[in-house]
């Protein structure tokens, strides 16, 4: 990136030296690097001629020219003077306290075991730094038994897994075999290994090679939602189905408005958003997702969605855009709110699940909503009718025809924040 023009690093807890490579970016006109935990010489060459002490505020462990108001650096006779006079104090000392440090030793090797078995279920978080192999994946898998398979999409199957340190996992690989299975893992290990929120699923490391691709991601016991609404044992009441709504929003709006690069997902559905032990929403599959560059408010595209919850202008035209995640937004919600598919085979002709929708809207909303959320005798039944009418006029504003007059994922997370505290202020 040699034509770099400004880089700012502040308030970012990096540690380590500054690469002297950074001299080459002879067009960088604003550093900062403020505000983190570097040591080390400050270069002084190409960009850094012209920087202040301004970048490199509170970097105690760096040093250099006294322009940065820094320390000076150490010279080659003045570390090796030092380093004499410490091994000497060192030789006094080991000889003097040899039993006490065989005791400490003793000591920490006792404390190390018990730390060890202490941390068993922290060491997905040091497997997050390392590749795993094919031959672990197939252990861990029963050798990609069908007893462990979680899900199955067009280009990839999904396998629980189970490492021999008792770490559980979510295999995803890819069918190789299948046109296009390699881009969508090159996509996913691009737009994931970049983004971090509570709501998103986090992608652990990743398996590759010329004739196997899987990513192992975190897995998530309560699995789907779309698992949640169509199984006759499992149960979400309107605050659950509201929270998930809002960590699905929270998700999406980070992706449109709190990364560098705004990212559409492109297929926003039930089966893609996946519950954690706690019940906490996270969205998955960024298979064909697309990335907007700077000032771009769409891409094309050939590749298409699930048909339902695509967008008009998606499905028509291939034009991606934010708009086209909020629509399908909308008809998640319609779908959690209604238990019924958009594919349902009620939908024929001209009727879809918006029109049914619409046509109920605010009148008969309770012919068309899930029976279960408004049982006959609840003595809450108006608030929740009231709460559902305003998420329904909400789906409704997310799956207009035209995609700049649908409301944005910002105001939808808003929205549907209010209605939460409103709903929880009346069940009190």
């Amino acid at each position: 990136m040699f034509s770099l023009e400004c880089l700012d690093l502040s308030y970012n807890n990096l540690s380590g030296k500054i690469p002297k490579s950074l001299e080459s970016l002879v067009y960088l006109k604003y550093l900062n690097m403020s505000f983190n935990e570097l040591n080390g010489e400050i270069p002084t060459g190409g960009p850094f001629a012209n920087v202040t002490s301004q970048s490199f505020l509170s970097n105690d462990a760096l040093c250099g020219d006294s322009r940065f108001n820094v320390k000076p650096c150490l010279t080659k006779s003045t570390k090796k003077s030092r380093r004499k006079r410490m091994l000497t104090g060192l030789y006094i000392l080991l000889g003097i306290g040899s039993l006490f440090m065989l005791t400490v030793g003793m000591v920490v090797l006792r404390l190390r075991n018990t730390k060890k078995n202490a941390s068993q279920k922290d060491v997905s978080l040091v497997k997050g730094h390392e590749r795993i192999s094919y031959y672990e994946l197939e252990q861990a898998t029963e050798g990609f038994n069908e007893a462990n398979l979680l899900g199955n999409g067009s280009f990839s199957r999904v396998y629980k897994g189970i490492l021999k340190d008792g770490i559980i996992f979510a295999a995803k690989v890819f069918n190789v075999q299948l046109e296009g299975a390699f881009k969508r893992f090159d996509m996913e290990c691009e737009i994931l290994r970049n983004l971090r929120h509570r709501n998103l699923t986090k992608v652990i490391t990743s398996c590759s090679n010329r004739d196997f691709k899987a990513l192992v991601l975190e897995y998530m016991p309560n699995g789907s939602l779309d698992k949640w609404l169509y199984s006759h044992n499992l149960f979400l009441n309107l605050l659950q189905r509201l929270v998930i709504m809002i960590d699905v929003a929270s998700a999406m709006d980070y992706l449109h408005n709190g990364y560098s690069t705004p990212v559409v997902n492109c297929d926003l559905k039930p089966s893609n958003v996946l519950l954690d032990q706690e019940m906490v929403t996270h969205v998955s599959d960024f298979g064909i997702a697309k990335m907007l560059g700077a000032g771009e408010a769409f891409v094309q595209t050939r590749t298409i969605a699930t048909i339902g919850y695509i967008a008009p202008e998606y499905g028509q035209d291939g034009m991606v855009s934010t708009s086209c995640d909020v629509y399908s937004f909308g008809i998640l919600m319609m779908e959690t709110f209604t238990r019924i598919r958009p594919s349902d085979e009620i939908f024929t002709g001209d009727l879809s699940i918006q029109r049914w929708i619409s046509d109920s809207f605010p009148g008969e909303l309770h012919k068309v909503v899930d029976y279960n959320l408004v049982q006959t005798g609840d003595e809450q039944i108006a608030a929740k009718m009231q709460c559902l009418s305003s998420i329904m006029e909400l789906a409704l504003n997310c799956t207009l025809v035209r995609p700049d007059a649908r409301i944005s994922m910002k105001d939808a997370l808003s929205t549907l924040k209010k209605m939460r505290l409103q709903l929880v202020s009346c069940r009190h």
